[in-house]
């Protein structure tokens, strides 16, 4: 039987090692508060940084929209021919079936008169810009025309254009070529089917 003196220390001990978890736990619920703060914090800077880019992004798009309409009247009445900005680069879409005839990748003549006003007014308002030209597809696959796929006819149509506005004058080492073929359709096959000059203004 346990005597009065051994009972009281082991109720001591009991007591002490009760009192040790208490402040364990306190500790600990002390460091899950302060990550819990420190949590907030970071989620209420992420907030504030998130808002702040959506209202950068949203003046940028006003500021697009107003250059896009320069752009716009810039290339306009070219037959075949429209541009819109798109941040700091001028697209300018070129209609793949004034260009070229279906399967094709030689300019047709009228097509020759689109893209010498278009050189002009390259030369005349972005002169020195780099240019991307890309040709574009799109989604049927090849069958007939020869071409491995739409990704080589875009390629090739894009060299095409390419070619040409260097024979009329531009500096090919500011111009590169891609071809995007099939990926980027847009509403129907006829707009799908284009030549784009990328200029980095």
């Amino acid at each position: 039987m346990m005597t009065r003196p051994l009972a009281l220390a082991a109720l001591a001990l009991a007591f002490a090692l009760t009192g040790c978890n208490d402040k364990n736990k306190v500790t600990d619920l002390e460091n899950e508060n302060a990550d819990l703060r420190a949590q907030l914090e970071k989620a209420e800077k992420d907030r504030d940084a998130a808002m702040a880019e959506r209202d950068a992004a949203g003046a940028r798009a006003a500021d697009a929209g107003k250059s896009g309409d320069t752009a716009s009247k810039d290339f306009a009445g070219i037959e075949g021919i429209s541009a819109t900005r798109v941040g700091n680069e001028v697209h300018v879409s070129i209609e793949g079936d004034v260009l070229f005839d279906s399967g094709k990748t030689s300019l047709r003549d009228t097509a020759k008169k689109s893209l010498d006003k278009m050189v002009a007014v390259l030369n005349d308002k972005y002169k020195g810009k780099f240019i991307r030209v890309a040709g574009f597809t799109d989604t049927d696959p090849i069958k007939k025309s020869g071409f491995k796929s739409n990704y080589h006819l875009g390629f090739d149509r894009a060299y095409a254009v390419r070619e040409y506005m260097i024979g009329k004058g531009m500096d090919g080492k500011v111009m590169s070529l891609s071809s995007y073929g099939p990926d980027v359709p847009l509403k129907t096959k006829a707009l799908s089917r284009r030549v784009e000059v990328i200029v980095v203004d």
